[in-house]
């Protein structure tokens, strides 16, 4: 038999060692005869009006190798003393009844739990105070109950801990017990505001015979409640107490949880509450947590509006600099019950406000069909107009969020496009393949699934139209020129061929050609007469298109190929040899100075020099339009 400490206070190690056994002293009735039978009875009844179901002490066998018991205890002949070891491999065994010595003897009992297993021990705290919290926090309920708890101390290696003033400073704030009713069943709830720390979480603890049995994190299940909240006397976590006869009754023998539905049994409806003083109904867990969720709700109120304008805070600075796609649908959202954590990362937030989006959208498709079932036998035509008017209205706000979400990437793409015609990092410009992956995959052409992702905008709105369009493609790989040259224009394109053929009487020209020809920034090698020449480029490709048999994007010939408009555009900064080219071509400077236009008869070509300061400038300008139409910040 091992020896017991007879001071509390000389047990223990160092603070941060590993915890290998606690010892437990009280000065409770201890193992008398009645309390030791009920000890070796399993799932005793004899304590059930305490809260005990007679199983806790299995619990210690899980957790230690053994647990040694030393008691002195009130016999009707005096004071006797009862020792035994406590395992499972023998059961009780090693029981001795030794004389109890000393005058000053009193009831007391020392269990000491021996050999702390290491997959408990490693996560197990190892600060006397930290310690101390957690017991605290576990046993709170003790604490808040009207039967209050006896002194508890907890010494470690000579520091002694009393958890009553650790207690006070522990809770800002009890409030009385608040009287609730569930279809007929009485429930009291104990409001608490407990110090805040930064990994708390508020809490519903539902309670039976005087033991906690479920802590429930309630963590955004109400607007605003994440974490800690603030009142006039700081931050707090609030903790809820829920207990009640009815759950009592309904608590399992183990403690672990309750025998109730979590949903209401289905096809209840509110006729039935007529019966329920007639027959016994149980309660589903979800109604009576709806019901207390309620009034927490009202209790914390002031202090939910304070983080709901944080949230609000967070989430509209969030759309407004990162996410502005959301706000037409914000509000919509919001009526949805959306509710986030203030701390939450932007990723995070961006799914939450996609999952919120997606919702929306399902009303409406939900909506939608509603509106069109239309019951002609009893027709409201007020109450029709009605709804359609509040469909319609959900159905503009989704479009007007798809479109800010689109302006918002083409604002992206803006900046990219930016960023790739700066001098870089090594002091030289990026390559022409930089800014045309950027405006159009090369290789690619319109009937690639990657087309999707083009910015042909960033030159021409018109370009998204058309029936085919490729991007460093050769003119003999192209279905559409017939011709047999392994020249690659940077970008072509076709418009309207299909109508020619099928339209009788069209004339040819409602078709059009468009190339473009892209530089690298600030190139100034562009001689008369050569390769490097872009507005040659161009005309070169559009005459070796005509002398082939132009077809249609489904394979079709066109008649007069010749007389089909082009429009060819040149990409590129206006270096002194650009400069020199235009004015070879008699084309005219724009209004700005940043740019040059004009017809090439000879060609029936519109030919257009945008540099890339007048790129910019353009796609600025048109997005920019979108940004005010939907009140954005640009």
């Amino acid at each position: 038999m091992q020896p017991f400490p007879g001071d509390l206070a000389t047990f223990g190690r160092s603070a941060r060692e590993p915890i290998i056994g606690f010892v437990i002293e009280d000065n409770g009735a201890g193992f008398d005869n009645e309390n030791m039978q009920s000890f070796q009875t399993l799932d005793s009844e004899y304590k059930q009006s305490q809260g005990c179901r007679g199983v806790g002490r299995l619990l210690w066998l899980k957790a230690f190798d053994h647990v040694d018991v030393e008691s002195i205890y009130r016999a009707e002949d005096g004071l006797k003393c009862r020792k035994f070891r406590f395992s499972t491999e023998e059961g009780i065994s090693r029981e001795e009844w030794p004389a109890v010595a000393g005058s000053n003897a009193a009831p007391k009992t020392i269990v000491h739990l021996v050999n702390f297993h290491k997959k408990y021990q490693s996560e197990s705290r190892k600060l006397p105070d930290t310690i101390a919290r957690d017991l605290l926090e576990h046993c709170l309920w003790y604490f808040v109950r009207q039967r209050g708890v006896p002194d508890i101390l907890v010494v470690d290696n000579g520091e002694t801990i009393d958890l009553k003033a650790k207690y006070s400073d522990f809770i800002q704030s009890v409030e009385s017990i608040q009287d609730i009713e569930v279809r007929g069943q009485r429930f009291d709830l104990v409001h608490l505001k407990v110090q805040a720390r930064s990994q708390d979480v508020p809490q519903l603890n539902w309670c039976a015979a005087n033991r906690v049995v479920i802590s429930e994190n309630i963590s955004g299940k109400l607007p605003g409640l994440h974490g800690a909240l603030t009142d006039e006397h700081g931050k707090f976590t609030y903790s809820g107490y829920l207990v009640s006869p009815f759950l009592d009754n309904k608590v399992r023998s183990e403690r672990t949880g309750f025998d109730l539905d979590e949903l209401p049994s289905p096809g209840r409806n509110e006729d039935q509450d007529a019966f329920d003083d007639m027959e016994e109904v149980d309660i589903s867990q979800s109604e009576i947590r709806e019901k207390i969720l309620s009034e927490i709700q009202t209790f914390l109120m002031a202090s939910l509006v304070g983080a709901q304008n944080d949230i609000r805070d967070r989430v509209e600075a969030f759309i407004e600099n990162k996410a502005p796609r959301y706000r037409p649908v914000l509000q919509r959202i919001d009526e949805n019950g959306f509710t986030v954590d203030p701390k939450i990362n932007e990723r995070e937030l961006e799914l939450e406000l996609h999952k919120g989006l997606r919702e929306i959208e399902l009303e409406v498709l939900k909506e939608g069909q509603e509106v069109l079932d239309i019951n002609l036998l009893n027709f409201d035509t007020d109450g029709y107009q009605e709804r359609l008017k509040g469909y319609l209205a959900k159905v503009e706000d989704i479009k007007m969020s798809d479109l800010a979400g689109y302006v918002s990437h083409r604002k992206v793409i803006i900046e990219i496009l930016a960023k790739a015609i700066e001098k870089q990092d090594d002091e030289k410009y990026s390559r022409e393949d930089v800014v045309h992956n950027l405006i159009m995959s090369m290789g690619t052409t319109s009937n690639d699934a990657s087309f999707a992702s083009n910015n042909l905008w960033l030159i021409d709105e018109r370009l998204t139209f058309h029936n085919y369009l490729a991007s460093d493609k050769t003119l003999s790989a192209m279905p559409v020129t017939g011709s047999a040259s392994t020249k690659e224009p940077d970008l072509f394109a076709v418009r309207q061929f299909d109508r020619v053929l099928i339209a009788d009487g069209e004339p040819a020209k409602s078709a059009s050609i468009s190339i473009i020809e892209i530089k690298r920034p600030m190139r100034n090698d562009m001689a008369a007469g050569s390769e490097k020449d872009p507005i040659e480029q161009c005309l070169n490709y559009l005459e070796l298109v005509r002398a082939g048999i132009v077809r249609t994007a489904s394979g079709r010939p066109v008649n007069a190929p010749e007389s089909i408009p082009a429009f060819c555009y040149v990409i590129a900064d206006l270096t002194p040899s650009l400069i020199k080219r235009c004015k070879q071509r008699d084309l005219t400077m724009t209004d700005d100075g940043i740019g040059y236009f004009g017809y090439n008869k000879s060609f029936n070509a519109y030919v257009e020099v945008v540099s890339f300061d007048r790129l910019l400038i353009s796609a600025r300008q048109r997005n920019r339009a979108f940004f005010d139409v939907l009140g954005l910040t640009r």
